[in-house]
């Protein structure tokens, strides 16, 4: 069994595998972090080795507990991958992004692949049919658009998320809501199309926290998925036990 730990910007998930399939699945706060770990320990007693990815800041007292519990790998650009990583600046490419081409690769071996991750930030991480990891592109999400239209502006309101009634906003809630909502999916299909002039047979994976949203709303055969990125390290770390 992998235990596999992705620590967000927001929140901490975890998953636990058998091999390649999924058994367990948890989403937390990072106070909750030492209990839990205490009691996966328990409950999953023949986890082999961990591995854990952190794009926030992560106490070393956590990692310090991980360690003393499972054999465990902290995911950087240093770990061996299953693609060749082209990206010019390896040492400030985000480990979730590592773990979505990882993913990619395999899933969707041999092909050219779009990987797009909808949460905080909106990612699109591009790997070919060769398993070259190329780069791709970082976005402001759908929260990120909705509070600096609040923060830079004296007048405009903070809103939550919500689908907008018309492509026309007739308030400015509702043209809040079509700037930011059709302003992704505008970019999301353009950049979709983008690739596809250049690679035909284009493959798109849709993942992240509001994979779900945007999926109903996209016009592009995509496949979305929410496990993704869990899935991407649970293969990094099978593939560096491996060697």
């Amino acid at each position: 069994m992998n235990l596999v730990i992705d620590v967000g910007n927001t929140s901490i998930k975890i998953g636990v595998f058998q091999k390649d399939i999924l058994i367990h699945k948890e989403n937390l706060k990072l106070l909750d972090f030492q209990e839990r770990i205490e009691k996966l320990h328990q409950d999953y007693s023949f986890i082999n080795s961990a591995i854990l990815s952190s794009v926030a800041n992560f106490q070393e007292k956590d990692i310090t507990l991980l360690k003393s519990k499972f054999k465990t790998l902290i995911l950087d650009h240093t770990l061996k991958m299953p693609f060749q990583n082209l990206y010019a600046t390896p040492r400030t490419l985000g480990v979730d992004r590592l773990a979505l081409v990882a993913a990619a690769v395999c899933q969707f071996p041999k092909k050219d692949t779009l990987v797009i991750d909808a949460g905080t930030c909106i990612t699109y991480d591009f790997k070919n049919k060769e398993e070259f990891y190329l780069g791709g592109a970082i976005a402001p999400g759908i929260r990120l658009r909705y509070t600096s239209l609040n923060n830079y502006t004296s007048k405009l309101p903070l809103l939550n998320l919500e689908a907008p009634k018309n492509h026309i906003g007739d308030s400015t809630n509702q043209s809040i809501h079509s700037g930011v909502v059709n302003g992704i999916l505008y970019e999301i299909e353009g950049t979709i199309a983008e690739y596809c002039n250049t690679y035909p047979d284009l493959t798109v994976i849709l993942t992240g926290g509001d994979a779900h949203f945007l999926s109903k709303r996209l016009k592009n055969s995509i496949f979305a998925t929410s496990n993704f990125l869990l899935e991407g390290l649970n293969y990094i770390l099978a593939f560096n036990n491996s060697q």
